[in-house]
């Protein structure tokens, strides 16, 4: 579940509540997000939604984490976002799991105790790297193309043994269109480029499209580059359509493809 709550009038849902809901009527998918803004919230109140939905989830809750994307929105001015995601990825482990924790002059203890799930760092640059080997379990780089993950893996490598730490997994992040959807194509790069302040031809290369060996030989392309995992977003159109379209593209990957463990 994405964490856009911008201000400007786009549509976003609350993360964590619709994560919540997805909790008390499902068994076992996973429940993921993708990824929450932490200098948004306060750290002791997304420690206690996590330890929430821990229990309401039996244990489903994957927690991807960043700074957002959006820094100087009309939300981040109203809710005066502080840049402190270091300082709270540092104390939510301990605040999960039920220890005492001190933020800044006070010292919480919160209940009942949950396992901490896995952390997962969005963001593409040097310091979200060093923040996922310092704090995180995954680093998860997002709207890139097959092109880019291999040099930015070389340079998270260099970081973890700098730092005397092991790499993390990669999960690299992104967009779908796997069936003929020209028009929303065209609309989700004009937004990258006009919002992600990317070039033309980078942006382009971002969304997967096709059908569905097209998506096969994506997903090869990301093994190759160094991801462990892919989680797409579905966009454009008919969304049971693009559902189906890529069900069967997954039907093609039951054979082992390099090292990739697993697509979203």
């Amino acid at each position: 579940m994405a964490d856009l709550i911008v201000g400007d009038r786009t549509l976003g849902f609350d993360a964590t509540l619709v994560l919540a809901a997805a909790a008390t009527v499902t068994d076992k998918i996973g429940l993921e997000f993708g990824v929450l803004s932490l200098p948004l919230r306060p750290t002791a109140w997304v420690a206690t939604q996590i330890q929430t939905l821990q229990h309401l989830s039996g244990n489903r809750v994957a927690l991807g984490v960043g700074i957002g994307g959006f820094p100087g929105s009309p939300f981040w001015r109203a809710v005066g976002a502080p840049l402190q995601t270091d300082e709270a990825l540092q104390a939510l482990p301990g605040l999960i799991r039920g220890e005492a924790t001190k933020l800044g002059e006070e010292e919480v203890t919160l209940g009942p105790a949950a396992p901490v799930p896995p952390i997962l760092i969005g963001g593409n640059s040097k310091a979200a790297m060093r923040r996922t080997i310092l704090h995180g379990d995954g680093w998860v780089p997002s709207l890139i193309s097959p092109a880019a993950p291999s040099k930015k893996v070389v340079q998270l490598r260099g970081i973890a043994h700098e730092l005397g730490r092991p790499v993390p997994s990669i999960s690299v992040g992104g967009h779908a269109i796997p069936v003929d959807a020209p028009a929303a194509i065209e609309s989700f790069t004009r937004v990258l480029v006009d919002v992600h302040r990317m070039a033309p031809e980078e942006a382009e290369d971002v969304p997967v499209i096709g059908g569905p060996e097209q998506v096969a030989e994506r997903l090869h392309a990301y093994s190759e580059a160094g991801a462990d995992m892919v989680g797409l977003s579905l966009d454009g159109g008919d969304w049971t359509r693009q559902a189906e379209t890529f069900a069967e593209a997954r039907a093609q990957l039951r054979r082992p493809i390099g090292g990739l463990s697993g697509i979203r």
